[in-house]
């Protein structure tokens, strides 16, 4: 029995797929799917039901995947551990973020990244739902909603503003300050991000009811906003040619988080990459 296919196994049961285990471990689905095989005949126990509409675990695997957890956790450890004691530090360092954030934000900052640590490797992993630091699916993770765990060291990035916009063609001549934004439509976030103060906004401001379009993507609600569909919720730097609809209260900040396993936040590649981060933040652009 492999122990690293016990851990991908409890990965499995946390992210509800084989598919997105394999993602967050940084292997092809084969080379998962494969292991698993492997894994049942050291076992001599079906732990995967494959069927024509995806792959789950069987009460069998399930059990085992639970036993596996605390496994999956350890042998994460060990592997910051080893990264701790290299003299040099890890060379590659994974980051985990929305597409907005990646492609708006840190694509376009590389290059002051590597002219100051050219021997760091990144890999962007665009996801709106949260990986595990602890389990070293990702190294560095920034979020738009304040990510918890006693192991974690998370602090805030600089905060923006979101507003709601309209397109000068969907308001075809009206006066924003008449818009009723209850009678909608309004083009607003889902839950990937967990519950984001901006959504709390709204649903305060008794608007949750008129939301007709619910996305994890900003440049959605942008592109959708701009095209005509209804009022976006938007930050307020990236709504260029876009008219804001007043509301009673305005929107909270919205607040980035950066977050770090406390188990490698020392490594020298860990810190230059979450200084960088910082400095992507604190320089503007687009992001979101």
């Amino acid at each position: 029995m492999d122990l690293d296919d016990m851990a991908l196994l409890a990965s499995v049961a946390r992210l509800g797929s084989i598919s997105a285990a394999a993602r967050a471990r940084g292997i092809a689905i084969s080379t998962a799917a494969r292991r698993l095989d492997g894994l049942e005949g050291s076992l001599k126990l079906r732990l995967v039901d494959r069927r024509a509409d995806g792959a789950r675990l069987t009460p069998e695997g399930q059990k085992l995947a639970a036993l596996a957890e605390p496994l999956e956790a350890q042998m994460a450890s060990i592997s910051r551990a080893a990264a701790a004691m290299r003299a040099d530090g890890p060379v590659a360092v994974r980051i985990t973020a929305t597409e907005t954030i990646i492609a708006d934000r840190l694509a376009p900052a590389l290059p002051q990244l590597w002219a100051r640590h050219p021997g760091i490797a990144i890999t962007l992993q665009s996801q709106g739902a949260v990986v595990s630091l602890a389990s070293r699916e990702a190294d560095v993770a920034v979020r738009m909603s304040r990510p918890e765990g006693n192991a974690l060291i998370v602090r805030a990035l600089p905060a923006e503003q979101v507003a709601l916009f309209a397109s000068p063609a969907w308001l075809a001549g009206r006066d924003p300050a008449s818009i009723d934004a209850a009678d909608g439509p309004i083009l607003a976030y889902d839950d990937s991000f967990g519950r984001i103060p901006e959504m709390a906004w709204l649903a305060g401001l008794g608007l949750s009811g008129a939301v007709r379009m619910a996305t994890g993507s900003t440049r959605a609600l942008l592109t959708a906003t701009q095209a005509g569909a209804g009022i976006g919720l938007l930050p307020r730097r990236m709504a260029g040619g876009l008219i804001e609809i007043p509301t009673a209260t305005p929107a909270p900040p919205r607040t980035p988080w950066l977050a770090v396993h406390r188990d490698v936040q020392r490594l020298p590649a860990i810190r230059a990459v979450t200084r960088w981060i910082s400095a992507a933040f604190a320089q503007g652009g687009k992001a979101g």
